[in-house]
């Protein structure tokens, strides 16, 4: 009976350790120490254990600029063309200019030589004279109106117009010829000054200064008279050996 006792407990002692020793932890074997053959040599050490030359090579970002200036040169590529057609188109319109202003400037010096060339009162005093005379007694005659005396203004009208300017002188004479009789009017006109703009051939334009009066004695026992000035451009035409007024502008007064 003791005996059996005994072998069981020996079994149980025995099954004991082995369970401890299965339960403990195994501590790895020890490596060899620095500088020994066989050890690792740390990162940033060379195998003396010394601090490497080099550093270690750092983890390469990928590079995500490419993308990006490629995308950048896409509008700068097309601003750059869009400015060149702008030049080329610019250098075009001033060619086209240049040549149109010298086109111009030589058809003008053309057009001035020729005119100049026919207008002889730049050259002909003494016809540029005559046209002057004429002008200043055609705008005396025709502009002055008496009422005492109506047929002095027929006499004026056949002898100094021709063409259109009748029907013109008759318009502008028109109200003081309509008031003339029933006012007593009489307007008196003088020339101050005339210029002679050119004179080709047998026809002339006379630019005419004038003063007018305009007195009426029909209402007052003494005249009412009114002043003005006025400006005219005269045609002349020489027909049969004397000037008349064929157009009559006139520039207010």
């Amino acid at each position: 009976m003791s005996t059996t006792r005994h072998t069981t407990r020996r079994h149980l002692n025995r099954q004991r350790r082995l369970a401890a020793v299965t339960a403990r932890p195994t501590r790895p074997a020890p490596g060899p120490r620095d500088g020994e053959p066989g050890a690792a040599t740390p990162p940033g050490r060379t195998g003396g254990g010394a601090l490497s030359e080099k550093p270690p090579a750092a983890t390469t970002a990928p590079d995500t600029t490419t993308p990006r200036t490629s995308a950048a040169s896409a509008p700068r590529s097309a601003g750059r063309l869009g400015l060149t057609r702008g030049v080329v188109v610019l250098c075009l319109l001033t060619l086209v200019l240049g040549a149109f202003a010298g086109w111009a400037t030589t058809r003008a010096d053309a057009l001035r030589d020729t005119a100049a060339a026919r207008n002889t009162a730049l050259t002909d005093a003494a016809r540029t004279s005559e046209v002057k005379g004429q002008a200043e007694k055609a705008v005396d005659a025709l502009f002055s109106y008496d009422h005492a005396d109506p047929g002095a203004m027929d006499k004026a009208t056949a002898r100094w117009l021709t063409g259109k300017a009748v029907a013109q002188h008759k318009t502008l004479l028109a109200p003081v010829l309509a008031a003339a009789a029933k006012q007593k009017t009489v307007v008196t006109t003088t020339v101050t000054d005339t210029a002679v703009e050119r004179v080709e051939g047998e026809r002339a334009r006379v630019l005419v200064f004038a003063d007018q009066s305009s007195t009426s004695t029909a209402a007052k026992a003494t005249a009412d008279a009114h002043y003005a000035g006025a400006m005219l451009a005269v045609d002349l035409v020489r027909r049969e050996g004397r000037w008349q007024v064929s157009a009559l502008d006139t520039f207010g007064g």
